[in-house]
C-alpha cells in the first residue's frame, strides 16, 4: 500500500455497506446497504428476518431452499429475509432520502465472494424509486469495482413493460 493512500469516497461507502452485510442472517447471501445524503450516512440495513421472527441462521436452514429447491433466482415470497435496501429505507424518512445515494454490497455465504451481478430486485426498485433515491452504487465482483445505476433509468426504461423482466 502506498504511504499516502486514501480510499476513494465510493469505495469508502461500499466498504461500510460491506461491514453492515456482516450482520445479515441469510444462509445463502448477505447484503448490506447504506443511504448517504450530503456526505452523511442517514441509515443502514442488512438482510434478515422481520423483527421478532426467527432468522434462517438460527433455524439452521433456508426456508426458501426447503420449500422451493429448484428456484435459483426470484421466489422472494418464500424467503424469510427483508432485503437490506428495504431495511435501510424503513430506517430513514423520505425527506432525507430524496436525492440521496444508496450503496449496496452482496456477499455469498458459501464462498465469501461478492455476489456477481448484484442489483436490487423489482420490489426494491419500486421502493427506491418512491423513496426519491437518485442513484444506486453496487459493488462489482471485486473490491474496488462498482456500477452506478441512475434510478431515473429505471423509471424511463420500465422493464416490467418491455417483457425483459426475468423475475
Amino acid at each position: 500500500m502506498q504511504k499516502n493512500y486514501r480510499v476513494d469516497k465510493i469505495n469508502y461507502y461500499l466498504d461500510i455497506a460491506e461491514t453492515v452485510s456482516k450482520r445479515g442472517t441469510c444462509l445463502r447471501k448477505n447484503f448490506g446497504c447504506i443511504i448517504v445524503k450530503n456526505d452523511e450516512i442517514i441509515s443502514t440495513g442488512y438482510s434478515g428476518a422481520p423483527r421478532g421472527r426467527i432468522n434462517c441462521i438460527d433455524l439452521g436452514y433456508c426456508t426458501k431452499k426447503e420449500k422451493f429447491p429448484n428456484i435459483h433466482h426470484g421466489g422472494y415470497d418464500a424467503c424469510r429475509s427483508v432485503h437490506a435496501e428495504q431495511n435501510a429505507m424503513l430506517s430513514a424518512s423520505r425527506k432525507d432520502m430524496i436525492g440521496s445515494t444508496m450503496y449496496l454490497v452482496g456477499v455469498r455465504v458459501d464462498t465469501g465472494e461478492y455476489e456477481p451481478g448484484a442489483n436490487s430486485c423489482q420490489m426494491c426498485r419500486k421502493l427506491i424509486i418512491n423513496a426519491g433515491i437518485k442513484e444506486l452504487i453496487v459493488r462489482g465482483e471485486n473490491k474496488g469495482e462498482y456500477i452506478i445505476v441512475d434510478v431515473e433509468d429505471w423509471i424511463k426504461n420500465d422493464d416490467l413493460l418491455d417483457g425483459k423482466n426475468t423475475y
